[in-house]
This record gives C-alpha cells, structure tokens and sequence, in this order.
C-alpha cells in the first residue's frame, strides 16, 4: 500500500503535489518523494519521512520547478527501509521517465532476470517499481520513435501488461511529453483521475484517491479501469485506451476495510457508506446468533472501525462511546515496519477512558485483526481500565492467508488467524468472544448496487489469487524474503554498512 499522485497544471505543481501527499500520507509513512519538470530538466526530492519531514524547508521546494510532476508516500513490504528505495524512480533511457508505483509484482524476480539478459538495463535497488520502471521505459524503447505519440505510448503499457504479474497502479512522466497514469488488468490497487477548467484550458490530476482530487479543487471524472491508461500530453490534451486483452475488474476489498479514507470514491464506491453497511452486516450477524447479548456499550477502536461501531450499535439498540482517546502523532500500527514498533506503539496511541469501561459489558470494533498484537494490548487495555467483560467483533473475516499484492501481510506465521480456530483466537487475544464478518456480508456491504466489480480480490480471507500465478514456492521465498525477522536482519546489515561508510569517510 502506497500513495501516487501526478499534475499537469498550468502553473507551479509543487505545492499541490505537496498538498496531494499530506491527503495521502494514510497510505504510507515511510518515505515520500516529489519530481517535477520545467520541459527542460528534471527536479527531484526523496527520503525517508513522513511528507512534511522530507520537505520541510523551503529550499526543497524552490527547487521543484515546472508544471508537470508526480509523488509517491512510501509503505514498505520488502527490502531495506532506506532512501534508495524511495519513489519516485528516474531512468534517462529513452526520453528521461520517472514512475511512482502502488502495488506489487509477483513475477519481479523473473523480470529482473530478462531485463539483465534481454534488456541489458541495469537495477540499482531491490524494489519491484524500479522493476516495472524499467520493463516500460523498454517497451518505450521498442516502439524506435524519435517522436512519441499517443499510440506509442499505449502500444508501451500494453507491453508493460503482457510482460508484468501482479498489482500495480501507475503514475509515470515522460520528459517532454506528459503524465501517464495506467492500472493492472484486474483493477487491485485504486486509482483515478480528475481535472480543473481554467481560463486557459483543463488540468489533470491523477491519485491513488479521490479525496487528493477534492483538496485540490479537482473535479472526479472517472477511476482508471483494469487495463486502461490515461496520457496528459504537454499541451494538455487527454488521451485514453484500454491496453489489455483481456482485463477483469477486481479491486482489493482490503482498501475498503482500512486503507482508504472513509472521504473517497473509489471503483465508484463510497468507502464510508461501506463501512457503514459493513456494522449493519455485523449486528445482523449478532441479532442471528447472539439474540440474548448482554453488550453494554459499543467502543471503536479507533480510527478506521468508528463508522462500522456507530452503526453497529444504533442497529442492536446499544449505546455508542468513545473509550479510547487517540495519540494523533503517532502513526497507522498496521503499517509500522516490524512487530516490536507496533506493540510499542498500541499504548502510546491509544488511552482508555476508565469511565466508559468501569463495570460494563463492552464490545470493541476494529476493521480486521491481523497480527493480533494491537487486538491483544487494546483488550488488556479494556480490562485494566475495569471492564467486566470484554468482547470483540471485527468488521472483516479472519485475515489467514498473505498478501501479495502490496500490503503488510507476507508471512502466514505472523497472522494471528492463521491455522486457528475461533476459540483458540478468543483465549489468544484474551477476550470472551470473538465476532467476525463473514465474507460473503462484506462482499454484499461493499458491492451493493455496483455490479460492474466482477470479482473482489479477496486473497487474505480465502487464500485464492486473483492472478493464478501465486504457488507454495513463491509463498515461501516471500516469507523468507518479507517477514519481520528477515526485513530486521537487512536493516541491521544495511546500518552496519552505512556507519562503516561513515566511519571511512572521517
């Protein structure tokens, strides 16, 4: 899970690209990037942070000339967390092109094989984006234009899907021809576009959400379909094509769940009234097998469970708290890089209000339980603060399976739910029950009337790929490769290189 953007305005794009990021931040805080062109050369700013700490004089953005650019809020899934793994991504072959990715490859190792064999390009970094990057800027190559036009471009993004496995949504600039915005053929990861009428003409904007479009003054048009590809050229006309043979629409219902803001429209899907339908779903669920509940008072677990809670509760006739009060400077526990950081932080984020706890029957919503390590600290939490009993219901299934296709979630060993039954997860997590959505009331919650989804990618509840490439092998070689362990040996590896660097220098 990551957060793209991408402008063409009329005037200086830094600030909103700027602006755009911080509506994005949800979606990464790890590293955040910004490049721009002023039709001559290319202005880049990266590194590790969160928006405003990577940008956070003046200078930085002084430098970000031009009216063309794109950004990128970095969530890691694999490799080192340095600030050669920020986006976006440069390669000067052809044309100068920068590309910021949300998503993941599953055939990446694959690639880099035939782009060292085939393509002769060089990689300098572990990511996949850097992959796909390249595996574009090549098939820009293919094409053996001087000049591109539309049809080029389109021709590349359909070589890019022929070629590329796996989740990815696109922004990518081309030096001296525009923005390019493309998305996978099955549509997994989100992203749309929307534009601005000046006295001179439209501008463009590209996001992973609606919500950076509404911040912005841009107007929605439309999400970028599973296979398609949206190109801005310089003089500001919109072009688009769909670029697969045969594309099938399936979003991550994960996005739904918790990575996207409640504010946005995504697959023209409202997420909050989502959520909304997903807490009806669950006190249907209580109503049917809990008809004699003794739930005193419904508490969110804050922030993305509040509005499946208060519609929970109004629906079972229960009284609707607030129990917790959030630490807002303290970032997403979900998307924290290893499991010491995250356990740590569940106290320093979260205080309960003893008040609303002391002697009461209490039933905590939260939007999934995947770890298990927030789940665990927070129903403590509840019972140090005097809750009689404490009961959880969340607003997903169970999360037994890894994803593979950009979210946190590699390793079957660090799901909580996987290989357990509910009992065994009621004693683990220390709570006297356990209510969890089935899949086919969320599907229903967020499909609703949208018929035009024909599938949802659904993988961390059934263990089904949407891509049918994903075997036990690369299901082992990703845990070896993404699990918190592995991640915390090439962090320390990579730090033991840096201070011996440091220390050559003096």
């Amino acid at each position: 899970m990551c957060g793209i953007v991408g402008i063409h305005s009329n005037g200086a794009v830094n600030q909103e690209l700027y602006d755009a990021l911080n509506m994005l931040q949800h979606r990464g805080q790890d590293a955040a990037g910004i490049i721009t062109t002023d039709g001559n050369r290319l202005h880049l700013r990266k590194d590790n942070g969160l928006v405003r700490d990577v940008f956070h004089n003046e200078d930085h953005m002084m430098r970000l000339r031009g009216n063309v650019g794109i950004g990128h809020v970095r969530y890691p899934t694999a490799g080192v967390t340095s600030s050669a793994e920020a986006q976006p991504f440069y390669t000067n072959m052809p044309f100068g092109i920068s590309l910021a990715h949300n998503g993941n490859l599953t055939n990446s190792e694959e690639l880099k094989l035939e782009l060292f064999s085939e393509d002769r390009r060089h990689l300098n970094t572990e990511s996949d984006s850097e992959v796909l990057l390249n595996i574009f800027a090549h098939e820009l190559l293919t094409q053996n234009k001087l000049r591109l036009q539309p049809d080029d471009i389109f021709a590349a993004v359909s070589g890019v899907h022929r070629r590329c496995r796996g989740a990815y949504a696109v922004v990518a600039l081309i030096s001296g021809y525009g923005l390019v915005g493309f998305r996978d053929p099955y549509g997994i990861r989100p992203v749309v576009y929307g534009r601005r009428k000046t006295a001179t003409g439209f501008e463009y904007m590209i996001a992973s959400e609606s919500v950076a479009l509404n911040a912005l003054g841009f107007e929605l048009v439309a999400d970028i379909l599973p296979g398609e590809a949206v190109f801005v050229s310089h003089d500001g006309k919109l072009y688009k094509r769909q670029c697969a043979a045969n594309p099938t629409y399936s979003p991550c219902i994960f996005e739904y769940v918790y990575l996207a803001r409640p504010d946005s429209l995504m697959d023209k899907i409202y997420v909050h009234k989502a959520r909304l339908r997903m807490g009806m779903k669950l006190a249907e669920r209580i109503q049917r097998e809990w008809p004699d509940h003794d739930i005193d008072v419904v508490i969110p677990i804050p922030d993305t469970s509040r509005v499946p809670a208060s519609e929970l509760a109004s629906d079972l006739g229960v009284p609707y708290r607030e129990g917790y009060v959030k630490n807002r400077y303290i970032g997403r526990t979900f998307i924290m890089p290893g499991q010491g950081e995250r356990k740590k932080s569940v106290r320093q984020k979260l205080n309960p209000i003893d008040v609303e706890f002391r002697g009461k029957n209490v039933l905590l919503v939260d939007d999934s339980i995947v770890r298990g390590t927030t789940s665990q600290e927070i129903i403590q939490m509840a019972r140090d603060a005097g809750a009689r009993k404490v009961y959880l219901a969340s607003a997903s299934p169970p999360v037994r399976y890894p994803n593979v296709y950009g979210i946190d979630m590699p390793s079957p060993a660090e799901l909580i739910a996987h290989g357990r039954s509910i009992p065994e997860l009621e004693k683990l997590l220390g709570a006297d029950r356990l209510i969890f959505q089935t899949l086919d009331d969320l599907i229903d919650a967020v499909r609703h009337k949208h018929a035009q989804i024909q599938n949802f990618e659904c993988s961390v509840f059934t263990g089904q790929y949407i891509t049918q490439d994903v075997t036990t092998e690369y299901l082992s070689q990703l845990e070896l490769f993404r699990s918190d362990a592995a991640k915390a040996a090439r962090n320390k590896s990579a730090a033991s290189v840096i201070e011996i660097e440091n220390a050559g220098a003096h």
